[in-house]
């Protein structure tokens, strides 16, 4: 036999023994698997697919369903008036405050509280406006338990109390969160605290914070704020969908309230709705200061999270690069979010004299909502920092579109927390402490007053008494354990949005450095 003859029976029977026949369905089966992730995976995310939740998969209502459907019929914010008949003003509060707006308006005072009756305690059903959640704060690993009891007022300020204390097992420090989740809520205005910090900045340890959140999200409520926080978007395209499809950039499971959500359970379909962060500020000690981080938390994220700083962003006092930290001064913040958040912020440096309730000081930020908003954070009524909208507007390297100012009514929130993913704990911190806050005070635009967790242009109210289980149940932390569905969507569609917003045709306030 000749040789060529020889090499191709040898050839024949390689690939057909078991040999062969296991080698071609490897590498048909490697093959498939290539096709699904690189092709099948992104046309399923983009119809949504092994998201949805058919009715027979909802769970059925149980007597603690009925219990918590009663607690959120009785807590409903549904229809709750933009401008009440009756300004939430604390008569306390000085007359005549006005607060001198970025574009040259006096706003009017429209909602305070001073804190100056002792003896207030802020547990469920105790307080008109703030209530002290009674949870473990999971999502950024706190190490303390929140108590109701560790608020209250003394001395006319609000105390929030950090101790030393295994109230919970694994959780060695207690201390209090309060919010006027569903209760209190606005859109747009200046916000403003007086607050005396806790300490004097000579250990790390801890987290004071006063920040505002979207009332569609309740902090600490994990099930809802998934696929809502930290988003401000209402666009239908790639941002809305699960990692932005691309899991380098982001892990967020997609917006779930999406503006390519026609119909369904959605709050306003056709409008992207989520739950916007927009903090006061969010204290470490630094050096022997105290570093405040004042910021904005959105998504989608831009590539990288690099905003366009240079030209629609403006910093008051800043610190040269390289130069040391010192009081009164301000920088923008080196960290810009992760593959969770994109974190737009700058940093402002207080002296130690403004801690352990010997001095206070304000801390506030103005914005005006929508696609042409921004936000103006204060100290002391000096400003710190500008954002405007249009450093977070479109991108097409991570292919999203403007993301806005927020347009959700946004509640406030206030806490003294304690973690070591935040900033470094010093074994000998000094416990207990306390954050003093002397006063909130909220101004608005006299013409434009909006004081309502339910508005009409972005509802809450029914979608949040429609879905109890998500809202108050606190060991929920995911929405697909509530049994509810996550809303189907295409982002080809062409919805047509079912609620209009009062800011579109705001036009842009003139940018500091102009």
């Amino acid at each position: 036999m000749s040789l060529g003859k020889k090499f191709t029976n040898w050839r024949a029977r390689l690939l057909w023994s078991s040999h062969g026949w296991c080698n071609v369905v490897t590498l048909v089966l490697i093959l498939i698997v290539l096709l699904f992730v690189f092709i099948g995976l992104p046309v399923l995310s983009h119809y949504n697919w092994g998201r949805k939740h058919p009715a027979s998969m909802l769970k059925p209502l149980s007597d603690y369903d009925l219990q918590l459907k009663a607690l959120a019929a009785n807590q409903t914010s549904a229809g709750q008036p933009l401008r009440p008949k009756e300004l939430p003003v604390d008569p306390d509060s000085p007359t005549g405050l006005t607060w001198k707006s970025v574009d040259g308006k006096d706003y009017k005072l429209v909602f305070s509280d001073e804190f100056n009756k002792d003896g207030r305690t802020f547990g469920p059903g105790e307080d008109p406006t703030w209530e002290a959640v009674d949870l473990w704060y999971w999502p950024t690993r706190d190490l303390e338990w929140y108590d109701p009891h560790h608020a209250k007022t003394a001395g006319g300020n609000l105390e929030i109390t950090l101790e030393k204390n295994e109230s919970h097992s694994g959780l060695p420090y207690t201390s209090s969160m309060l919010q006027s989740w569903n209760k209190q809520c606005f859109q747009g205005g200046y916000l403003e605290v007086r607050v005396s910090l806790p300490g004097d900045a000579s250990k790390s340890g801890y987290w004071p914070a006063v920040w505002t959140l979207g009332n569609l999200g309740r902090a600490g409520f994990g099930a809802t704020t998934d696929g809502l926080w930290p988003y401000t978007y209402n666009s239908c395209d790639e941002g809305v969908m699960l990692n932005q499809t691309n899991s380098a950039l982001s892990m967020l499971p997609g917006q779930r309230l999406n503006a390519c959500v026609c119909k369904g359970d959605h709050p306003s379909p056709g409008v992207g709705r989520g739950a916007p962060e927009i903090d006061v500020y969010e204290g470490s000690s630094v050096n022997g200061l105290m570093s405040l981080s004042m910021s904005n938390q959105v998504a989608p994220f831009d590539y990288h999270y690099a905003i366009q700083k240079d030209k629609y962003t403006h910093i008051w006092d800043e610190l040269a690069q390289g130069e040391n930290d010192a009081a009164n001064k301000s920088r923008y913040n080196s960290y810009i979010g992760g593959t969770y958040q994109q974190s737009v912020s700058a940093l402002r440096y207080v002296g130690p004299e403004y801690g352990g309730g010997k001095r206070f000081m304000t801390y506030g930020f103005e914005y005006r909502p929508g696609p042409r908003g921004y936000i103006r954070w204060f100290t002391d009524g000096k400003p710190v920092w500008h954002l405007d909208a249009r450093a977070i507007g479109p991108n097409a390297l991570s292919k999203v579109a403007q993301r806005v100012i927020s347009e959700e009514p946004m509640y406030i929130i206030m806490n003294l927390g304690i973690s070591s993913g935040f900033a470094y704990v010093d074994p000998d911190l000094p416990l207990p402490a306390k954050m003093y806050v002397d006063y909130v005070r909220l101004f608005q635009d006299p013409d434009n007053i909006r004081l309502s967790c339910d508005p009409p242009d972005r509802p809450t109210g029914k979608y949040i008494q429609n879905h109890p289980r998500a809202y108050y149940n606190a060991n929920l932390t995911r929405w697909k354990q509530t049994g509810y569905s996550w809303p189907s969507f295409d982002i080809d569609a062409k919805c047509k949005a079912s609620t209009t917003s009062p800011f579109d045709d705001d036009d842009y306030a003139p940018m500091p450095n102009a």
